[in-house]
Formats: C-alpha cells, structure tokens, sequence
C-alpha cells in the first residue's frame, strides 16, 4: 500500500491497488488506508484518499487465482461497512484537526454528500462566530 500511497498520481496509484485488492481483499487494503489516514504524514494522507478512491475498483472472477472455482471468492475478504465508517470517522477528525487547507480540502471533497454539507455549514458558523 505504501507505493500506492505514495504515488502522486491518483490515475498511476491505481496500478498498486487493483492487484492488492484481489490479493488480499478489499477490507484489508481499505483498512491500510484508514491507518494512513490516521496516522500519516500530510503527504501520507493524501496518497490514502487518492488510494482509496481505487479502493473500490469491481472485482471479476476472471482476473485473479483467489477466486475459486465457479468465481466464487470469501466474502470476507470483502466486507467493508465497518472498516468505511472507519474511513468517515477518520476523515472527520483530519478534517477538523488539520491546519493545512489542501488536506482539509483534499478531506472534505472524499466525504459522503451529506457529511460534507454538514461540515460546511459547521464551518461556516464556526467563521461567523470568530468573526
């Protein structure tokens, strides 16, 4: 996940999630990229949500041994709903902690619709009060 994360491009990073996501499962990959985002650098935090948009790359039988026969693969290996409310929470607090306007920025635009609305009408109270 590392060059993933690293890779500047979010188009190129994508070369180093596809394969982890069939190797290792959508879940595990996903819940490398929460760490990052976590506990990274700003850099790091960056690369993760580039990453983490290819994250969610579909899946086809044909393209990896660890399906089994007939295409069928653990489920587990996939399951994302905890690890994705990982994932908001995370970009929450970066959100809310960080002093760097792009990160903030680069956060804000990766978060559901709804969460993002309300952030921003947060925000702008919180400016009109310190005004």
């Amino acid at each position: 996940m590392a060059a993933a994360v690293y890779d500047p491009d979010p188009s190129f990073c994508r070369w180093f999630v596809e394969p982890a996501v069939y190797a290792f499962g959508r879940r595990r990959v996903m819940a490398a990229l929460v760490d990052y985002l976590r506990v990274g650098t700003d850099a790091e935090r960056a690369g993760a949500v580039r990453a983490w948009y290819s994250a969610h790359v579909p899946l086809h039988a044909d393209r990896s041994p660890t399906y089994g026969p007939g295409g069928v693969r653990d489920p587990a290996l996939d399951e994302t709903q905890d690890i994705k409310a990982a994932w908001l929470e995370a970009s929450m607090q970066v959100f809310a902690e960080a002093t760097d306007l792009q990160m903030r920025h680069r956060v804000l635009l990766d978060l559901p619709t709804s969460c993002a609305a309300h952030i921003r009408r947060w925000a702008a109270a919180a400016d009109h009060e310190g005004a």
